[in-house]
């Protein structure tokens, strides 16, 4: 069964998190990677802005993790994860606009991807654990300032390229209960379809993603690691409403504001 986890905000002010099924909120109280339980009646969907629907400790992204990608820019294929880290105040949610940084003029970047929610701590995992350890998935629009990641031959600037405010939207839902396997990402630019590729295509899966993250790096409840972008990344125009899809998940909306 795929259930549907969200934050949300009333129009009171309110925030909180639930899970949306038939296009209404059901509150929950506690902790929604601990124990939670139903609080309240049902919310209609049209009274609640939905939140990004976590607010993680790590936000950490992969490079070159899908094999056509990796062929058609001649990568070789990793056997560990190459990783980032974006700043997790990046991060905005369904419907908010993507920002680039004050002065900054360059290519600003969409990359859909498909995002995991970890559930529980974990550490120098095994792959089983790891699977066991991921809660659900989500959305992820990995966007970059191509022109400040590559401003500096010496040194690539992926924390800078990638953190800045708004540059981490995610949502609209965290699901649970999907086979990875089966999804496939699309992104949208005003509704023309800019990306459209298989999650199987993945070189390292997400079990292994976080098992080999975990030996690295402690991961905790609402961490999020964005598995890697495919082929179709392409910069953004103003104005443009870019669309992240993943069916069973939903679409992540937000519009390029410079």
């Amino acid at each position: 069964m795929v259930t549907h986890w969200i934050r949300f905000r009333t129009a009171a002010g309110m925030e909180g998190f639930g899970t949306l099924a038939d296009a209404a909120v059901t509150p929950f109280e506690g902790d929604m990677f601990g124990t939670a339980t139903p609080a309240g009646p049902a919310l209609p969907l049209g009274d609640v802005t939905l939140l990004a629907p976590v607010r993680p400790r790590h936000f950490i992204g992969l490079w070159n993790n899908f094999h056509e990608l990796a062929a058609k820019q001649g990568n070789a294929i990793p056997e560990t994860p190459l990783w980032f880290l974006k700043a997790p105040g990046s991060i905005i949610g369904p419907g908010e606009a993507i920002r680039p940084p004050a002065g900054y003029a360059g290519k600003t970047l969409y990359e859909g991807e498909l995002g995991l929610v970890i559930g529980q701590r974990i550490a120098n995992a095994e792959e089983n654990e790891a699977a066991a350890a991921i809660f659900g998935l989500t959305c992820v629009n990995d966007v970059t300032a191509l022109d400040i990641l590559t401003a500096d031959p010496s040194f690539p600037q992926w924390a800078r390229a990638k953190s800045p405010d708004s540059f981490g939207p995610i949502g609209p839902c965290i699901a649970t209960g999907l086979d990875w396997r089966e999804l496939r990402v699309q992104v949208a630019l005003n509704g023309r379809i800019r990306q459209d590729y298989p999650c199987a295509d993945m070189i390292l899966p997400p079990a292994r993603i976080v098992a080999l993250i975990s030996r690295e790096v402690t991961l905790q409840p609402g961490d999020v690691i964005a598995c890697g972008t495919s082929v179709g990344a392409l910069p953004m125009r103003p104005g443009m409403e870019v669309s992240v899809s993943i069916p069973g998940i939903g679409s992540l909306v937000n519009s390029f504001s410079p």
